[in-house]
């Protein structure tokens, strides 16, 4: 069990929301706590303190690099995965449709984007924003699994489309998507790809320097490290403008003086995370198997997401008859910490957009709970979630039922005190 509260207060929790955000491992709070005291200057200052920092940095990026076998001087700090996306996207499309740069040579200030249904709100919130000026966005619809189809990809390009932007796995059901096969596919075209690689990182290998992609974002707090740091892989040879001005750090693509300690975790924690890969790998995917063979036992579930090609540490489940925030919320009172899905999109009354695209109905997207594996889980805290989620779906089932004639008292599992 981990030990996790708010507002002062500590509580024994199973925590099973590690696609939300995870725990800062020791060993990357340990190395991060000299950058906060003795190690403190500015990175850009050359004097001993702000050289100390430099090295950091210098460390951070050669780590980030390392786990996806890229260079470091194609690693850009940020302050976090959605900074990274919005610097891939607003970096390329903007100066496309202003003709500032060859992508936009013969474009007439027009800028074409193929994204899919399923992204994160990162990119489509941030295309939703670029469309006031100007950019179109192809929208691709996904199969039941939540998957695109390259086919689709090629159909979808044309004379001034200016970036393809498809996420590596999806946050919600796990679905790895086919990048691979589209990356040849834009490299073929002369298309810049950008890839949101915030949920795949540090679960699945991820070499890029086999991946032809262009751009690949990135976020610590997914992988152990801390938040408010992320990165962004821009391949050798790629132009890409600042969208924000002022000095010249991260090879003036980023100005602001860098987050050193929450950079030097970042790079441990990118270090460790390819010294784990195939151990963890392993161990989410016999964990995730269990958890699986657990809730096979409850009548009318559905699994959400791609059976094989997911994430090993993701279960997208939907619990017919049921609302999964109130069965959230009462596995929360169990000291049980699950999803309804993106974090992100906390205190919308909207189902999932992910789950709608699948095809899904309203129903069953709002029955469907997120169960998202980290390290600190075991066969036994399974073996007790299962329980919980078998007696509270009973339960929520009856109420459900009871509340079509008009009952439900103080002792209904869905009344909160």
């Amino acid at each position: 069990m981990s030990k996790s509260g708010g507002n002062g207060d500590r509580c024994e929790c199973i925590y099973l929301d590690h696609n939300a955000t995870t725990p800062v491992a020791p060993q990357v709070l340990e190395e991060m706590l000299p950058y906060f005291s003795q190690k403190y200057g500015n990175p850009s200052s050359v004097h001993a303190i702000g050289r100390q920092a430099k090295a950091g940095l210098r460390e951070a990026r050669a780590r980030v690099a390392a786990l996806l076998n890229v260079t470091p001087e194609e690693i850009i700090f940020t302050g976090a995965g959605t900074e990274s996306i919005n610097l891939a996207l607003k970096g390329t499309l903007f100066p496309a449709l202003l003709g500032a740069c060859g992508s936009g040579a013969g474009s007439n200030g027009r800028a074409h984007v193929i994204t899919t249904t399923v992204e994160h709100h990162a990119v489509s919130h941030t295309l939703d924003y670029l469309s006031a000026f100007g950019v179109e966005a192809t929208y691709l619809p996904v199969d039941q699994y939540g998957m695109a189809d390259p086919g689709e990809v090629r159909r979808a390009i044309r004379p001034h489309t200016k970036l393809i932007s498809i996420m590596h796995a999806n946050n919600e059901v796990g679905t790895i998507q086919p990048v691979a096969e589209i990356a040849t596919l834009a490299a073929e075209y002369g298309i810049p790809f950008h890839i949101d690689g915030v949920q795949a990182l540090g679960k699945i290998p991820v070499d890029l320097s086999r991946l032809s992609c262009t751009f690949y974002s990135m976020s610590a707090h997914k992988i152990y490290g801390p938040k408010g740091v992320g990165a962004l892989f821009i391949r050798e040879g790629h132009q890409l403008s600042a969208i924000q001005q002022g000095g010249s750090q991260e090879h003036g693509l980023r100005a602001g003086t860098e987050n050193t300690p929450g950079i030097v975790g970042f790079g441990k924690a990118c270090q460790l995370a390819g010294e784990r890969l195939a151990v963890d790998m392993e161990r989410y995917h016999r964990l995730r198997t269990t958890l699986l063979g657990l809730l096979d036992e409850v009548d009318s579930v559905r699994l959400n997401g791609h059976p094989e090609r997911t994430l090993p540490n993701t279960v997208n489940l939907a619990f017919a008859h049921v609302d999964a925030m109130t069965l959230m919320l009462n596995l929360s009172l169990k000291g049980i910490c699950v999803s309804t899905g993106s974090a992100c999109s906390v205190g919308s009354l909207k189902p999932s957009h992910v789950l709608l695209a699948m095809g899904l109905n309203e129903e069953t997207a709002y029955s469907s709970l997120r169960f998202s594996l980290g390290r600190s889980n075991t066969p036994e805290h399974l073996e007790h979630v299962a329980d919980e989620v078998k007696r509270l779906v009973r339960k929520l089932r009856l109420v459900s039922e009871a509340r079509t004639v008009g009952v439900c008292g103080p002792d209904c599992p869905c009344y909160f005190r």
